[in-house]
């Protein structure tokens, strides 16, 4: 073989059982052999042409063979071992050192042997070389194979039969197959020094001695070869060979053939192996002497030597014995023959071994059983050898079954007179029936069939067989009869075969004659027989009743052919009645349903006799009172009599129709009712169900009501049916995809439904007899039809609604128009079923059927009708609110749609304006419902198709505050929990709180029970509303601590401490509860809680949702969101909505355009301060949550310009336009949006800008002053901006703009009212002196090397700006009151900030009292502060709140002078550092000579400033501040001041800081009283405990 063989082989292996599959471990093995030279190297003189062993290859296809590895396409290495060591030399040393441990496999090594080690060895060194297989299993036999994998096995592939049978043996099988093994042998080695290279050559030869042509076949797709020549092991005295090879010839040859075995020495040179001859001769018969052929196994044969011509002389040797088993029989005669044969002592020492296996189909190797078929030769053996058979194997007698059963027949026929026979033969037949029956020779079940057809032909056999059977069944009380007996009835099928076709050809043959009784007496004969037998006690003979049960019925479809078949159905009916009640019940059931699939039940008359007993056993099988219901057995004998009685070839079945229906329907009803829907069996009995029902015409309904005694029977029937059809309806018995079922179902419930409706018509609707009960389950009944499933044909495909509309058409039609009628037919009864028909006859008019819906949904304008004139109460309430909770159920689970709402608004006011007393009310009505579905299916759309939470909220709320309107807690409540679930999936905690307020709200601190609509889903196990209200303040407190909110857990806190404390006295709890408040009253001082920005969106267009078009919402944003991220958010929901550019308010235009227009930006919120606050010095953190909770109004501002812009200054026509929006609700809510409900615009002139933002200017500075003056570890460059950007004459326009555009003669003219204005603009700026001097303080004392010529031109800059500005404006100083150091009261700092108003109304102009100011600010600050000049700020510690909060929170009722104020504030929309503010009245700042009035608002802390004149404040000793907390401090970014305060709005905010920010407007303290020098301030008040610590002056 070439080294790479490109030749590709097929093999199929055939024939694989299931006993192969399952081995542990299945190998593909390969011996390889080489042919040439004895040694691999070349030489010219070497014999040629020896099979020498070369290799092995070994693969395990375990999982191949199991199926586990399947592709077709995959090739597999297999590696190859080769034998190694081809040397002389080595194999020398091999042989003389066998002791010695090696790897190396020598080539005297037996390839099996190798194999085995290359099996059990995990890795194979092929060195690269191997084979390549691919494998598949192929299921089925070989012309189902060659038809379904044409591509893998045609012709040309060879097929390798399996060494032995298959597990079938198919009847057209023929083989005759004889595999001999050469396994081993041992040879003297004679003369020679060394073992002989012995080579075995076999053959086949005929009596002759003549070789039998191509008889060897060693491997599958070989042509046969005469001879075939062993593998020749080197020198080994005991070569073990174990090759395999088929020897086929034809069945006939098989006798006078034997099989050949010569042995011959091969040399390796070819001169010395040309003069050896064949040394010696063994042989095997294939045929014994008996007839039988050469049995399975090992067989040691006789090696002869001698003359080669005796060895080649068959007549000569085959008269000597061929194996040692025969040679020990015959020792004498081999002692004769050994003398002329020329063998010697020697001879004794060889042997020789094969094996051998025969698979034949017509060769048997049992004596037996060829003793039977040749039973006239050897007649006296007869009785031996019939009993021998049940012995044989069976693959044997099914090889000769034919022959088999001719015999027995013959020996029954011819052998009449010894009955011994007969009982003899008929158990043989038994047993080869039974044979016959196992699952490996079932496929000869048509041979036997058609021997009994088509060769059986003893006309007698039926007297002596039935004799028999007869005689067995009578003593089956002989227990040695008993096993005889039981194989006679498991073959009885066949035996009565046999006996009926006897008597049909004895009939054909003879004709009628006398001995016809006698046949038909002994049928009844056998049954009495069996009856007897069934009666007697159960105990005895079980197996025997049980069989005869289970193979009687087998006979009669043969038995009818020549007995009277009414009578055979009586002669079954006793048999059956013979077995005691109670015994062997399935045993009996599944005989009956035998009967009842045979032939005679197909016949009207024999089924008049059968099936009243039939029902009998039936009906006590399913009666109440049966113990232990076989209900498989019963349900399977049910469904075949059905089945019979279906069929169009059976005759008349109407009155076994009607026979069924009496005795069985209600039977199998309460039988379904009483069965678990789970169980098995549930599926045959609503089957059997409806098969009777669809079976029953008019006439067998009619006649079943007729049956019951009473109407109260009626009733209970009725009442029974219409529990289990509504049962079966709503749980599937049958697969939602089996359609046909379903649908069959359906169909014979809607017309048995309809049956019975007409009953309830006709018996049920007068006074006396109505059944409120009874007509309120056939409507439930008739809804649950119409809405169920399999009946939606919408929800199907087009082909498949088409489909079951042209076979079965819309049932819902049907049944819906029943309804109706049925709801008109019941008259003054209609009161009865309101409101509990409202559900149902809702859930009809739901169906998306336009016809349908149009005949249901006047019934509910009926239904109030009715309801309006007999409650007594003359209206429809009941009606309106069960129609409102089912509405909502319904329309949350899938149903209606937006024709139905039109429809049903449409229908409802038709009717109701044609009422003379409902045409207002429910018109009303109408409109509501009408309002409810559109926020429903609003709803349902948004929870089912889109995945925004938001507009799920936003939907949610929309239904519950429907509910809430129409006091519908039960639903209401329902909702909240919905949306309360939507903040918590979302983590929005502040609302899911407020969600769950809501429903505490609706609960009182009471021990009133809590009714089942106030407890939610999550339901507490609580009874009282307390202990809910409880258990709800927990979770809420909860959700507030989540989000931040401990404001509203405090408030919360307290109201439960109060209910602990005096009310359920739980002090456990209420200490708890009071550690919670107070780690929340820690953390609105020290955690960090940013404050969350506030957006206006505004969704304009007509392709928004109804619940969002054409209207404006305030949103709240998360924390640290800003305007870009958001509106990503936004656009995000709404991809396909377009942004708006502008903030300008859109036209009609955009409104009523098809498209989506967005509209988004930042509103500030109004700060509404709690009254308790007003006048106190509130800490900064405090006031930050009111900063941006609790709002409700929202602000905008827009620059704008009225009249021509001038070129030189701006300010003059820049007008700000402001817009207020209100929101429905305040934030925050139950939602992090709300609607805004009121929108109001002002507008802002250019004076009143300016003051507002010389006022931002003052407060910026102010801020950052303190801050640095409290935290000098912040960087002083904001700071360097700051003062850089307002004192540098390079860019100090703000000033002059304002002269040029305010203070001049011609405005004053102009504007004569804004004389007070620009006095106040004036001061203000004034008022920045003072703030300008502690700034640039500060600076010089923070200042760096880097910095020195900035702080020196700062300095120089600002000396010549103060100069001009109290020049013109005057000066202005603060009282050292505000300028007191004092330490905070929690130990943390509450950073001072001063609001502009604050500063004007606290200071002193110095143009009346120059002298005061001047001494006293000398006489103090000069001496502690050089540098300071005269006016300084000293750091705020206290914080002060203001009573009007900002000005924009006065109410709108206030007098003028406040609104003039409130339109001075500017709108810095994304500061962060804004302050409370509140403007004094203008007189008080503008007369110091006058006595300061303090504002009505400012009652508690006047006394505690002094006004500065006169005399010097008393001294203090200063406290240094105690360091910021992290959590608490915020630090300010403080960009450079722009002349138009409005640039910085547009800006997007900074990222929050660390410290706390101050808003715009600060809580201002009371102005200053004017006192005498002399009279010394009062003491500061006491130290408050909430506060902020102040630090008292020392004694006067």
């Amino acid at each position: 073989m070439p080294p790479k063989a490109e030749e590709r082989l097929r093999k199929a292996l055939h024939d694989l059982s299931s006993t192969d599959l399952i081995r542990p471990r299945i190998s593909l093995v390969c011996q390889i052999v080489r042919v040439g030279r004895m040694e691999l190297k070349e030489a010219k003189k070497h014999t040629c042409g020896l099979r020498r062993p070369f290799g092995v290859a070994v693969m395990d296809i375990t999982d191949i063979i199991r199926g586990k590895v399947d592709d077709e396409e995959k090739q597999h290495f297999i590696p190859f071992q080769q034998i190694a060591m081809e040397t002389y030399i080595r194999q020398r040393q091999l042989i003389m050192s066998p002791l010695i441990t090696s790897q190396v496999i020598g080539e005297n090594e037996p390839l099996t042997s190798v194999l085995n080690k290359v099996i059990a060895a995990k890795e194979v060194n092929h060195k690269g070389q191997g084979l390549w297989v691919s494998l598949k299993l192929l299921p089925g036999d070989l012309p189902q194979v060659q038809k379904n994998f044409s591509h893998l096995v045609d012709r040309s592939t060879a097929i390798a039969r399996k060494m032995g049978f298959p597990e079938i043996i198919l009847p057209g099988d023929v083989r005759n197959d004889i595999y001999v093994t050469l396994v081993h042998g041992e040879f003297d080695k004679g003369k020679k020094k060394t073992p002989k290279n012995v080579e075995v050559t076999m053959s086949v030869c005929d009596e002759e001695g003549n070789t039998l042509e191509k008889a060897l076949h060693p491997g599958a797709g070989y042509e046969g070869i005469s001879e075939y020549k062993s593998v020749v092991y080197y020198q080994v005295k005991q070569p073990c060979w174990y090759e395999t090879v088929k020897v086929s010839i034809a069945i006939e040859e098989v006798t006078r053939c034997h099989i050949r075995f010569t042995f011959r020495h091969r040399s390796s040179q070819e001169s010395r192996d040309r003069s050896e001859r064949a040394f010696g001769v063994a042989f095997v018969k294939l045929m014994k002497a008996d007839g039988t052929t050469l049995q399975d196994g090992r067989h040691d044969l006789v090696v002869y030597k001698g003359d080669n011509k005796k060895m080649e002389d068959a007549k000569f040797y085959l008269t000597l014995p061929g194996t040692k088993a025969e040679m020990e029989e015959k020792e004498l005669q081999a002692s004769k023959t050994q003398a002329s044969f020329a063998a010697t002592k020697e001879s004794t020492k060889d042997s020789f071994q094969i094996a051998t296996l025969i698979c034949s189909t017509k060769l048997t190797q049992n004596v037996d059983l060829l003793g039977l078929l040749n039973w006239r030769s050897n007649f006296q053996n007869i009785k031996h050898n019939l009993k021998k058979l049940m012995e044989v194997d069976g693959g044997e007698i099914v090889k000769f079954l034919q022959d088999t059963l001719d015999a027995l027949f013959n020996i029954m026929m011819e052998m009449s007179d010894n009955e011994t026979y007969d009982f003899l033969v008929f158990d043989a037949l038994v047993f080869i029936i039974s044979l016959i029956g196992d699952i490996k020779f079932q496929h000869f079940n048509p041979v036997l069939e058609t021997y009994i057809y088509k060769h059986f032909s003893a006309t007698l056999a039926y007297v002596k067989l039935s004799k028999v059977l007869n005689f067995y069944v009578a003593n089956a009380d002989d227990s040695s009869k008993t096993e005889l007996l039981f194989a006679a009835l498991k073959a009885l099928k066949y035996l009565f075969r046999f006996i009926i076709q006897s008597r049909v050809l004895y009939l054909r043959f003879y004709g009628q004659s006398e001995d016809g009784d006698e046949f038909n007496n002994s049928i009844r004969q056998l049954f009495l027989a069996f009856n007897t037998l069934m009666d007697r006690p159960l105990e005895e003979a079980v197996k025997i009743k049980g069989a005869a049960l289970k193979y009687l019925p087998s006979i009669i479809n043969d038995v009818k052919l020549v007995f009277d078949p009414v009578e055979l159905s009586l002669l079954f009916c006793k048999f059956i009645q013979s077995i005691p009640d109670n015994q062997l019940v399935r045993q009996k059931l599944n005989c009956m349903s035998k009967i009842v699939e045979s032939n005679l039940f197909r016949q009207s008359e024999c089924r008049d006799v059968l099936l009243p007993l039939l029902t009998d056993q039936l009906s006590g099988q399913l009666d109440d009172n049966s113990s232990k219901p076989d209900h498989e057995a019963s349900s399977q004998l049910l469904s075949s009599i059905l089945e019979v009685l279906d069929r169009k070839d059976v005759g008349p079945t109407a009155m076994h129709i009607q026979l069924i229906m009496e005795r069985l329907l209600r039977r199998i009803n309460r039988t379904v009712i009483a069965m678990n829907r789970q169980s098995p069996h549930v599926g045959s009995f609503v089957a059997c169900m409806i098969a009777i029902l669809r079976q029953m015409d008019d006439s067998h309904y009619t006649h079943y009501i007729n049956i019951f005694k009473t109407n109260q029977d009626i009733s209970d029937f009725l009442m029974e049916t219409f529990i289990m059809f509504k049962d079966l309806i709503g749980k599937n018995v049958y697969a939602k995809d089996w359609m046909v079922m379903n649908m069959t179902q359906s169909r014979v419930f809607l017309r048995a439904i309809n049956q019975f409706a007409e009953v309830l018509t006709r018996r049920f609707m007068d006074q006396a007899g109505f059944e409120l009960q009874l007509w309120n389950n056939y409507f439930h009944l008739a809804v649950a039809f119409l809405t169920h499933e399999s009946l939606q044909l919408e929800t199907f495909s087009q082909a498949k609604r088409t489909k079951i509309m042209k076979k079965y058409g819309d049932m819902r039609k049907e049944i819906g128009f029943r309804i109706r009628d049925m709801w008109y037919n019941l008259g003054p009864h209609k009161i009865k079923f309101i409101p509990s028909m409202v559900g149902p006859i809702l859930e009809v008019t739901l169906t998306p059927e336009v016809e349908l819906r149009k005949a249901t949904i006047p019934i509910f304008f009926d239904m109030m009708q009715c309801e309006f004139n007999f409650s007594g109460n003359g209206n429809f309430h009941m009606f309106e609110n069960e129609l409102i909770t089912r509405l909502d159920q319904e329309v949350e689970g899938g149903k209606g749609d937006e024709q139905y709402k039109v429809l049903l608004e449409k229908l409802l006011l038709e009717h109701f304006r044609k009422h003379k007393y409902l045409s207002s009310s429910g018109e009303s009505f109408a409109l509501l419902v009408s309002s409810l579905l559109e926020n429903l299916l609003d709803y349902r759309t948004i929870v089912m198709h889109d995945e925004s939470k938001e507009n799920r909220m936003s939907c949610t709320v929309n239904v519950l505050n429907f509910y809430k309107e129409k006091k519908r807690e039960d639903i209401y409540i329902r909702y909240l929990y919905k949306l309360r679930d939507l903040h918590r999936d979302c983590e929005n905690y502040t609302e899911a709180a407020y969600t769950l307020l809501l429903h505490a709200e609706l609960l009182q601190w009471s021990d009133k029970p809590c009714v089942p609509h106030l407890l939610q889903r999550d339901s507490y196990y609580v009874y009282t509303q307390q202990e809910l209200k409880e258990k709800l303040y927990q979770e809420i407190i909860s959700y507030f601590d989540k989000g931040k909110m401990w404001e509203k857990a405090i408030k919360l806190s307290k109201e439960l401490a109060e209910t602990y404390e005096s009310k359920v006295f739980d002090y456990e709890g209420l200490g708890n509860l009071l550690k919670k408040r107070a780690s929340f009253y820690e953390n609105i001082i020290k955690a960090m809680r940013p404050q969350p920005e506030y957006f206006a969106v505004g969704y304009y267009g007509q392709g928004f949702p109804s619940f969002l078009r054409n209207k404006v919402f305030i949103y709240r944003g998360k924390e640290y969101e800003r305007l870009e991220d958001f509106s990503l958010r936004l656009l995000t929901q709404f991809p396909n909505a377009e942004k708006m550019t502008s903030s300008t308010p859109p036209g009609e235009e955009i409104k009523c355009s098809p498209k989506q227009y967005m509209q988004c930006f930042t509103v500030k919120p109004v700060m509404s301060l709690p009254p308790n606050y007003k006048d106190k010095p509130v800490p900064e953190q405090i006031l930050n949550y009111y900063r941006a909770n609790e709002v409700q109004q929202f602000q905008y501002s827009r620059p704008f310009r009225k009249g021509e812009k001038d070129p030189d200054n701006e300010f003059a026509t820049m007008w700000i336009e402001r817009t207020t929006y209100t929101t429905g609700y305040t934030f925050p809510g139950i939602l992090k949006w709300f609607e805004v409900r009121q929108i109001s615009t002002e507008e802002i002139s250019p004076l009143e800008n300016a003051i507002e933002t010389m006022e931002l200017t003052n407060e910026k500075i102010s801020n950052c002053v303190q801050q640095h003056a409290w935290d000098r570890s912040l960087s002083v460059h904001p700071l360097s901006m700051l003062l850089n950007g307002i004192v540098d004459p390079a860019v100090m326009g703000g000033y002059s703009n304002y002269e040029k555009a305010f203070f001049t003669e011609q405005y004053l003219q102009e504007h004569p009212e804004d004389q007070e204005k620009i006095e106040l603009l004036k001061r203000l700026i004034a008022l920045q002196m003072p703030l300008l001097t502690e700034g640039i303080r500060i600076h010089g004392e923070k200042l760096t090397e880097q910095l020195k010529p900035l702080h020196n031109r700062l300095t120089s800059c600002f000396r010549e700006l103060k100069e001009k500005v109290e020049r013109l404006y005057g000066v202005i100083t603060l009282p050292p009151n505000l300028t007191e150091r004092k330490q905070s009261r929690t130990g943390s700092i509450v950073l001072p900030y001063i609001m502009s108003s604050t500063l004007r109304r606290l200071s002193i102009t110095s143009v009346t009292s120059s002298v005061i100011s001047t001494s006293s600010n000398s006489s103090d600050n000069a001496s502690s502060r050089p540098g300071s000049d005269g006016s300084v700020l000293e750091p705020l510690v206290e914080r002060r709140a203001s009573s009007g909060a900002r000005v924009e929170d006065v109410p709108l009722k206030e007098d003028n002078e406040n609104r003039i104020s409130k339109s001075k504030r500017k709108e810095w929309s994304l500061s962060k550092s804004q302050v409370i503010a509140e403007k004094a009245p203008e007189p008080d700042l503008m007369s110091p000579s006058r006595k300061a009035q303090r504002p009505k608002s400012l009652q508690l802390l006047d006394n505690r400033l002094t006004p500065f004149h006169g005399s010097s404040p008393p001294p203090s000793t200063p406290l240094s501040p105690p360091p910021l907390t992290p959590k608490a401090t915020r630090t300010l970014s403080s960009p450079s001041l722009q002349t138009d305060a409005l640039v910085t709005a547009t800006l997007p905010p900074p990222p929050p800081p660390k410290s706390s920010q101050r808003n715009s407007s600060e809580v201002a303290p009371p102005l200053p009283v004017r006192r005498e020098a002399k009279v010394p301030p009062p003491p500061p008040p006491k130290a408050r405990k909430s506060g902020v610590l102040s630090s008292e002056p020392g004694p006067q």
